[in-house]
């Protein structure tokens, strides 16, 4: 019986190769972009899923509640960690990531003992013992319990011991960290690099943390703990407040801090993260500045396979019962000849299900083939996992649920067929069973306009970040990496640039507004002794006297530091935020103190310094010293005989260091990396989803043209013209798309307004969104369904007459 079923099954295959075509072409595009999606949502939730212990493990987080908005926070005390690790029994460690330098200003400079080239690097991380314990970081070389029992170790990744020490000998050597000699780091171990783990922060250089700062007010570290087995963490959570009340209050008591910021402390909590959720759930405003996935995005994405993946069997749905008269007749006849109900249901799933298997096979190898260009697209190195014990398995189960849930429906529909009324020549039950197919292509058209209207959105809202005046100039600002080489020489340095015509303006400087920079907050008051003021936190970037020229800020009163004016090195300038926030009507020559006494000097207009998800906070400017970066403001615009001057003039100070640099405009583009891959998937799926749609309507249209040819025919012949005739096969679909059209714009917009939530600084959706999906769509419709209406419409009605 198989046997036959297959025969049957492979010659109605072969027999309308159109309609084949269409159904496995259409199957394949769906699974091709479920499998992709598949394995990014794999990959995303695959990080930190490597550890043995990774059920006990967990990162801390402060909470509490200002002005009614809940605030978090992972950054806390040097002392934070030993003391929950000495006073909790249910902690067996905690340990500390420093996350100043993960957050640091560029590359830094690293040389060989015996080398006189230093190479410019990045991803430098400070740790003590216990964070290399609790993470389980897996060591190629050296002895994870002791590598950092000297205080001037440091552990490389096996990739940058590749590097720097290409024969492998790198256990045990000497470096230096921007070029200072006196302190010279011994390598104590080689940590593997793994393709397959991911991890929510991924570091080069491990270096130990040397802190000997015990104030419970200065917040620098990432603290991980790791609990007992049995250990009962809300329990834990609560009992973790004691710290609170016995160190972190007293301290900021002590400080003097406003009534405000007291009532603050009040509804400070410590809360336990499990390390599993830092890179999808982790909220925005922890403000821990690594690289997240968004749990939503998933979701959202997940449902886009799935979508995609259903409007493939959609069409296979709509195809087979639109063919239903076709198959009418065989199933008339073989009922005659004594054929069961069963029998013609298992016919009709063998079908489908060896239309599944070629399909599958299509797509695995499309999504195999597409799977570079979607890892450009997606900032992923995903893999095919051709070797994984679970991918057949699943592809083949795959293959036959989906065969089988496609083919169920035209199965029992057309094994329903009754002998007596096919044979009395009846065969037009599947077209006149339109209502579903008509439902399903609504379905169709309804997922992709809202696919439209979301690609639409993305685009929109990306060139309003990249257009949006952020109160700074970004343009023809080149910057100088690994600058604090020059030490004691970068004023020199800045000197001979600013004696170059192609150079407008220069500024040393760490503190930049975009992201990768340094970062350095603090809390502000009005004066010293009123306690009873309100206390905010703000930024505090050292600058130096042509900062604001360079990035061209804009005063809004007052003026920016002087060389002219002594008393500068104790000046503040601050935003116009910062003036709001503390209540300054009128800020000039105010005083306001963080522990020390600042005068306000002058007032900036608020400029963007983090990405459009985030409002603009309050910050400050003082006179001090971050030498590793120096930007340069290009007079005439950027070019390769500028770039080559200022190469010149660093290889004059620092003749051992290559010259590296980027472009503010690029750093800023780069902040929003996540909202233009979004935008890239979005759109391929939309592409996806469309085409797929389009394949289905395409084929039912040419169903309907050779199911009314003799209609079509007779028409022509009584002077029906072109125009009555391409209406009379068009009107229906262009129905059918209106209608999806109206049903998807309010579920677009219900879930990109959800989307923009996001975003601190967005567009508005306005109606001409909508126009342009919904006449996109029309217009896809219409070219899809056109050829086969123009076809019809030029037929020769006598030959079609005569065939009949």
């Amino acid at each position: 019986m198989l046997k036959n079923h297959l025969k049957i099954a492979w010659r109605n295959i072969k027999k309308d190769k159109l309609f084949t075509i269409i159904k496995i072409g259409g199957f394949s595009i769906g699974i091709a972009a479920c499998l992709l999606i598949a394995l990014f949502i794999n990959n995303e939730s695959s990080y930190d899923d490597h550890y043995q212990k990774k059920d006990r493990i967990f990162r801390v987080v402060m909470q509490g509640t200002m002005d009614g908005e809940v605030l978090k926070s992972v950054h806390f005390q040097r002392l934070f960690a030993e003391t929950l690790e000495s006073n909790y029994p249910e902690i067996e460690k905690a340990g500390k990531i420093n996350t100043s330098e993960l957050f640091g200003a560029g590359k830094r400079a690293l040389r060989i003992q015996g080398s006189s080239q230093n190479m410019l690097d990045d991803g430098f991380v400070f740790a003590d013992q216990r964070a290399v314990e609790i993470l389980e970081l897996d060591f190629l070389e050296g002895n994870r319990d002791e590598v950092f029992k000297n205080p001037s170790s440091i552990i490389l990744t096996e990739e940058k011991a590749q590097r720097y020490f290409p024969n492998g000998d790198a256990l045990g050597k000497t470096l230096f960290l921007d070029d200072n000699t006196d302190k010279p780091y011994t390598i104590t171990g080689i940590v593997k690099n793994n393709p397959a783990i991911k991890s929510h922060f991924d570091f080069d250089f491990l270096l130990v943390i040397e802190d000997k700062n015990t104030s419970w007010t200065t917040t620098n570290y990432f603290t991980y703990v790791l609990v007992d087995e049995n250990t009962n963490i809300p329990a834990l959570e609560e009992k973790m407040g004691a710290i609170l009340e016995d160190y972190f209050i007293p301290a900021q008591m002590e400080r003097g801090m406003g009534e405000d910021f007291m009532e603050v402390l009040k509804t400070l909590e410590y809360k336990l993260q499990p390390i599993g959720d830092i890179h999808l759930k982790s909220d925005i405003k922890m403000g821990d500045g690594l690289k997240h996935g968004d749990i939503r995005f998933v979701w959202l994405f997940a449902a886009i396979a799935g979508f995609v993946l259903l409007l493939a069997v959609i069409n296979f749905i709509n195809l087979s019962t639109a063919k239903s008269a076709n198959r009418a007749k065989e199933v008339g006849l073989r009922k005659t000849v004594g054929a069961f109900k069963g029998n013609l249901i298992s016919q009709f799933l063998t079908e489908s299900i060896i239309y599944s298997f070629i399909s599958f096979f299509i797509g695995v190898l499309l999504a195999w083939l597409l799977l570079p260009n979607f890892n450009s697209i997606a900032d992923k190195s995903i893999v095919m996992p051709w070797a994984s014990w679970w991918f057949l398995p699943i592809i083949v189960v795959s293959t036959l649920v989906i065969g089988l849930f496609a083919g169920l429906y035209p199965a029992f529909y057309l094994s329903a067929f009754k002998p007596v009324n096919v044979l009395k020549g009846n065969l037009s039950i599947g077209s006149k069973s339109g209502s579903l197919r008509s439902g399903l292509v609504v379905f169709q058209f309804t997922t992709s306009v809202v696919l439209i209207i979301g690609t639409l959105i993305i685009y929109k809202q990306m060139n309003f970040i990249l257009d949006k005046k952020l109160g700074y100039d970004k343009e023809q600002v080149l910057v100088v990496q690994g600058a604090n080489l020059l030490n004691n020489r970068a004023q020199a340095f800045k000197e001979r640039l600013l004696g170059l015509s192609e150079v407008k303006e220069v500024s040393i400087s760490d503190y930049l507004p975009v992201e990768g920079t340094k970062r350095n907050g603090n809390s502000f008051r009005k004066s010293a002794s009123g306690t009873e003021e309100r206390s905010v936190p703000a930024q505090i970037w050292r600058v130096d006297y042509d900062y604001i020229n360079t990035l061209g800020l804009q005063m809004k009163s007052g003026r920016g530091f002087s060389k002219e004016f002594a008393n500068d090195s104790s000046a503040i300038v601050i935003n116009t935020s910062m003036a709001k926030k503390l209540g300054l009507d009128n800020p000039l020559g105010r005083q306001i103190n963080n522990g020390q006494d600042w005068t306000i000097i002058g007032v900036l207009e608020d400029f963007h310094f983090k990405n459009l998800k985030e409002d603009i906070e309050p910050l400050t400017l003082v006179l001090g010293n971050a030498p590793s970066m120096v930007s340069v403001k290009l007079a005439n615009g950027v070019s390769d005989g500028a770039i080559e001057k200022i190469k010149g003039i660093w290889n004059d100070f620092v003749p051992n260091q290559t010259f590296e640099f980027t472009f503010l405009d690029q750093e800023y583009v780069q902040m929003h990396d996540d909202v233009k891959r979004m935008g890239k998937i979005f759109n391929s799926f939309t592409m996806f989803a469309i085409l797929v749609a389009c394949l289905g309507l395409f084929a039912l249209s040419a169903f309907l043209v050779e199911q009314r040819k003799k209609e079509i025919s007779i028409r022509l012949v009584l002077g029906a013209p072109f125009k009555s005739i391409y209406q009379l096969l068009t009107l229906d679909f262009m129905k059918l798309i209106l209608l999806s059209i109206l049903i998807a714009v309010p579920v677009g917009w219900y879930m990109m307004n959800r989307w923009l939530e996001d975003f601190a600084y967005k567009i508005n959706i306005g109606w001409d969104i909508f126009l342009m999906a919904g006449f996109i769509a029309l217009l896809v419709a219409l070219l899809t369904i056109s050829y086969q209406s123009i076809s019809a419409a030029l037929l020769k009605p006598l030959k079609n007459l005569r065939a009949e």
